[in-house]
């Protein structure tokens, strides 16, 4: 953190409103690496001591607490979870986002949905849970897909996460950002049929 003189903060810090990364994921029961990305991505707001060791706010921990509270599921759900693949849809369209909740909900598979409308929201479900799938749109505002699976594929606690894509960008246009060649992608409007054998091989329903 700078002071007026833009400065880097090189004072002991105050532990009611700033925590280290390890505090912090002590608090949010993540790991370490977890809380980096967080920090990384924007979830949580920091700032760097002169020796480089990070110092979080603890507001946006205490909201970041509050968040995860909220998506804490009942008793009866919890205890079905572990049954169910998780399968995380990002889209920016609210529209998109119900298609998918109304075909995908129809395919009768042991799977549950989470819907996110950004990389920067998916980012912070997939803290919160890891998914075993995401189908993910590329083009979104605030942070996009191609930065999103930039972000997970640089942990390696979310690298490993199935990944298939769904986008209306020219193929050669996301050949050009690098995404992986093995990387499944398909185009818009969706073909559902397509979609649906993919997921079922991801997820090794088939």
């Amino acid at each position: 953190m700078t002071n007026s003189s833009g400065n880097i903060r090189d004072v002991a810090y105050d532990a009611t409103e700033f925590c280290s990364t390890r505090e912090a994921a002590a608090i949010l029961g993540v790991s370490h690496r977890t809380v980096q990305l967080w920090v990384e991505s924007g979830v949580l707001q920091a700032w760097k001591t002169a020796g480089g060791h990070r110092r979080i706010t603890m507001k946006s921990v205490e909201k970041l607490v509050l968040e995860r509270r909220q998506a804490v599921k009942g008793p009866a759900e919890t205890a079905a979870a572990p049954a169910l693949k998780q399968v995380l849809i990002v889209d920016d369209e609210p529209a998109m986002l119900r298609l998918y909740e109304l075909e995908l909900g129809g395919w009768n598979l042991p799977m549950e949905l989470v819907k996110a409308h950004d990389g920067f929201e998916a980012l912070l479900k997939i803290g919160q849970r890891r998914p075993d799938l995401l189908i993910t749109d590329l083009h979104m505002p605030g942070m996009d897909g191609f930065r999103m699976l930039d972000s997970l594929r640089n942990n390696p606690e979310y690298d490993t996460i199935g990944v298939i894509v769904v986008s209306g960008i020219e193929p050669s246009t996301i050949a050009a950002k690098s995404l992986p060649s093995d990387l499944l992608v398909l185009p818009k409007p969706v073909p559902f049929a397509r979609l649906r054998e993919a997921v079922e091989a991801a997820l090794q329903l088939t």
